[in-house]
C-alpha cells in the first residue's frame, strides 16, 4: 500500500537519507525496534548475488533450445519421467504461443545488472501459464492456474487506480520523500520490480512503469505481472514468523547448480525437473512451507511511518495486520490463510497441463479477498489500465469474491425482543465466522449494522445504516464531516446512530486522517474480532481502540448491540430486518483524493463516482417479526 513503512536508520544510511526496514514493534512497551543487516530482499546470506544465477545459468527460452543437451545429464536422461521432455519442449513452445500470441522470441526474461551470462531473477508469468492452464477437477470445475491467477488483486495489483491515486497524494504530501515513497509502495503492489531495482542498488519506480501496458522493457513486463508466480514461488522459510520477515521481509532462494528454486507443496522427480529447467531456467523443489501463513504474512503486514512536513520520521501505525489478528485467534490452530483464499481442489487433479502428474491437495490460484469493488473497477475501465485478463474472467473472480463474502464472514441473530409501553426492544448479535479481524487489512474498508423496522402496513417507522447512491452512509458523522468520527455504540435510539465497524487512523493532532504518512494512531478500532480472540491480552498492533475496548459485549467472536425504537402510532407486528454490509473503500477515503490537482487522484474519483451505487454488499442477513399476537399467529 502507499505509504512509508517502519523504518531505523544506520549510521550509514542516515548519511546516505535512506531507510531501513525494521520490524513490526515490540509487544512489549520497553523494547525497541532493530535495524536488519540485510535489505528485504535479499538472495539468501548476500545480497551482491541475489539478482542472478551462476554463471552458466539458464539461458532465456529463446537459447533454451541449443543448449538443452548440454543441460542434461547421463542420469536425467535415463529417468522415466525423460520421456516427456521432447513432446513438452513441443508443448511448451506452442502454448507459449497461444497463451500471447508472440513468438517465443519475443518473451521476455529479466536479468540483473551482473551480465548477460546470468540466468533471470524473475520471469514473466506467461512462461509459466503455458504449461498450468487447461487443468480440470475431477468434477470438470476449470481449475487453470495461470487463468484463475491473472483476474485476481495478485495479478492486478500494480493496475489498481486507488493505489495509483494514493501513492500521487502520498507523493505530493511530502515532496521531499517522493523517490522513497515511490520505492516503498513498490513493494506490495510492484514487488518483482522492487527486488530488481535494490538488486542492481537502486531504488524502485512506480509511475515510470504507469500506465501498464506502455512500456515493453523487462521492468516493464514484471511491473505489468503485479504479484506473480516466480517471485512467490521463490520465498524460502527463513525468518518466517519472525518481525524481521514483514513488511515484504521474505528471502528469496539462492540458485542452486545455475538454477533458481520454484517451491511447491510436492516432491518433483527428475525427469519433470529437466523439463522445467530447460524451458524456463527454473526447478521445481519440495517446500511444504508455501502452505504456511507465515508464507503470507511477509507481504500482508505492514507497519506504516509517518512523516513530519520535513519528511521526519513523526511516528508509526499498523497498517495491516492479519496474520497477527489470526495468530491471536482459535483459527491459529485449526486453518490457514491459504485454506480459505486458496481453496482446496477435491481429488486428485493434473497440475501442469504438459507431463503433469495428478495430485491431491492441489489449491486454487483465485486468492479470492474482500475488494469485489476493485475487481469490477478494473474490468470497467479495462483499456486505461491495461487489463489483460479477459472481461468474463474478472467478472468471474468479482462475482466468487462476492460469493465467499455473503457465506464465509459473518452470522446475525435477533434476540431479546420485546414490545412494550409503546416501545419496541431487540438485540442484534453480529458473529464474525472469519480467521481475524472483520474487515481486516487496509484501513478504508468498514462493515456496518444497516437495521430497518417496518410496521403491520410495511411503512417504515426506524431505519439506521442506510447507504445512498453516492456510497455514504446516512447518519455516518465521518462521511458527513471528515474532522468527526462515528462512536462505537451499546445501544442505539435514533436512526443517526450507526453501528460501524471500522479502523480509523488519526494524525499528530489527534485529528482523523486517511493519508497513510500522516497517521501517528488509531482514533478509533472496533472491526469485528475473530473466535478465541481475548482483547485483554491483546499486544498492541492488534489492540481494540476506543469505546469498544471497554464494551463487555464485544469481545472474541463478535459484538451484540441493543436497539430501542419508538414506533409512534405505527400498529404492530413489526418487521424487523437487519443487515451487515460491507465496503472495501469507504466514501471518505475517495473523497479526501477531491482536493489533489494531479490525474491519478481525479481518474480514482471520477471512477468512484461512477460506481459508487455498487460500492457494498450485504455480509449477512436476518429479520424477525416483533409483537406478535395470539390472534397474529392464528390467521
Amino acid at each position: 500500500m502507499a505509504g512509508a513503512r517502519s523504518r531505523t536508520r544506520s549510521s550509514s544510511m542516515q548519511r546516505s537519507g535512506s531507510w531501513r526496514r525494521v520490524a513490526p514493534p515490540a509487544a512489549t512497551p520497553t523494547r525497541t525496534n532493530r535495524a536488519l543487516g540485510t535489505p528485504a530482499f535479499a538472495a539468501g546470506k548476500d545480497v551482491s548475488h541475489g539478482g542472478g544465477c551462476a554463471a552458466g545459468g539458464a539461458a532465456p527460452p529463446g537459447a533454451t533450445r541449443s543448449r538443452m543437451a548440454a543441460q542434461s545429464t547421463t542420469s536425467e536422461l535415463r529417468s522415466p519421467s525423460i520421456q516427456y521432455l521432447v513432446p513438452a519442449l513441443a508443448l511448451w513452445l506452442a502454448a507459449i504461443f497461444m497463451t500471447t500470441g508472440l513468438p517465443v522470441a519475443a518473451q521476455g526474461t529479466t536479468r540483473t545488472a551482473r551480465g548477460a551470462h546470468d540466468g533471470p531473477m524473475f520471469t514473466p508469468s506467461r512462461e509459466c501459464m503455458a504449461c498450468h492452464n487447461s487443468l480440470v477437477a475431477p468434477n470438470g470445475e476449470d481449475v487453470s492456474i495461470g487463468l484463475a491467477w491473472r483476474a485476481s488483486m495478485m495479478a492486478n495489483s500494480s493496475r489498481d487506480p486507488y493505489w495509483h491515486a494514493s501513492v500521487r497524494r502520498e507523493v505530493l504530501d511530502h515532496p521531499t520523500r517522493g523517490a522513497d515513497i515511490e520505492d516503498e509502495c513498490a513493494i506490495c503492489h510492484m514487488p518483482m520490480v522492487r527486488a530488481q531495482a535494490h538488486a542492481e542498488g537502486r531504488k524502485a519506480q512506480v509511475f515510470a512503469h504507469l500506465p501498464i501496458g506502455r512500456g515493453e522493457e523487462d521492468a516493464d513486463l514484471l511491473a505489468a505481472d503485479g504479484v506473480s508466480c516466480t517471485l512467490c514461488h521463490q520465498i524460502t522459510n527463513q525468518r518466517f514468523g519472525t518481525r524481521e520477515s514483514f513488511v515484504g521481509g521474505f528471502v528469496l532462494a539462492t540458485p542452486e547448480g545455475g538454477a533458481r528454486r520454484m517451491f511447491g507443496p510436492f516432491a518433483p522427480d527428475r525427469g519433470r525437473t529437466a523439463i522445467m529447467r530447460s524451458v524456463t531456467g527454473h526447478e521445481q523443489a519440495e517446500g511444504e512451507h508455501v502452505r504456511q501463513s507465515e508464507l503470507c504474512a511477509t507481504c500482508h503486514t505492514l507497519i506504516t511511518e509517518a512523516l513530519g512536513p520535513n519528511g521526519e520520521t513523526i511516528g508509526s501505525i499498523p497498517e495491516q495486520v492479519p496474520y497477527q489478528e489470526w495468530r491471536h485467534s482459535a483459527y491459529r490452530e485449526e486453518r490457514s490463510c491459504q485454506s480459505c483464499h486458496m481453496p482446496e481442489v477435491a481429488g486428485e487433479t493434473r497440475i501442469a497441463s504438459v507431463a503433469g502428474a495428478a495430485r491431491s491437495g492441489l489449491h486454487t490460484h483465485t486468492f479470492i479477498g474482500g475488494n469485489f469493488f476493485m475487481l469490477r473497477m478494473l474490468n470497467r475501465f479495462r483499456q486505461e489500465l491495461g487489463v489483460g485478463a479477459l472481461a468474463q474472467e474478472l467478472e468471474t473472480s468479482a462475482t466468487r469474491t462476492l460469493q465467499q463474502l455473503g457465506t464465509q464472514s459473518a452470522e446475525l441473530t435477533i434476540a431479546g425482543t420485546s414490545l412494550t409501553e409503546g416501545r419496541l426492544q431487540f438485540d442484534v448479535a453480529v458473529t464474525n465466522i472469519t480467521g481475524h479481524k472483520l474487515p481486516t487489512g487496509y484501513p478504508s474498508r468498514r462493515a456496518w449494522l444497516h437495521v430497518m423496522v417496518r410496521d403491520r402496513q410495511g411503512q417504515a417507522v426506524f431505519e439506521s445504516g442506510a447507504i445512498d447512491p453516492e456510497g455514504r452512509i446516512r447518519g455516518n458523522d465521518s462521511d458527513a464531516d471528515p474532522a468527526r468520527v462515528e462512536p462505537h455504540y451499546t445501544e442505539i435510539r435514533q436512526p443517526d446512530a450507526v453501528q460501524i465497524y471500522e479502523s480509523v487512523m488519526g494524525d499528530s493532532r489527534g485529528m482523523p486522517t486517511t493519508g497513510l504518512l500522516q497517521a501517528t494512531s488509531f482514533l478509533k478500532d472496533n472491526r469485528l474480532l475473530p473466535r478465541g480472540f481475548d482483547k485483554a491480552s491483546a499486544e498492541p498492533d492488534i489492540a481494540v481502540r476506543g469505546a469498544a475496548s471497554q464494551d463487555a459485549d464485544f469481545a472474541g467472536g463478535g459484538d451484540r448491540v441493543r436497539y430501542l425504537v419508538t414506533p409512534g402510532s405505527a400498529s404492530g407486528p413489526f418487521d424487523v430486518d437487519v443487515e451487515l454490509r460491507y465496503q472495501p473503500i469507504s466514501f471518505r477515503w475517495a473523497q479526501n483524493l477531491r482536493p489533489y490537482d494531479a490525474p491519478e487522484p481525479k481518474r480514482f474519483v471520477r471512477y468512484y463516482e461512477s460506481m459508487a451505487s455498487g460500492s457494498s454488499t450485504v455480509l449477512a442477513h436476518t429479520r424477525a417479526m416483533v409483537g406478535v399476537s395470539r390472534s397474529d399467529d392464528s390467521r
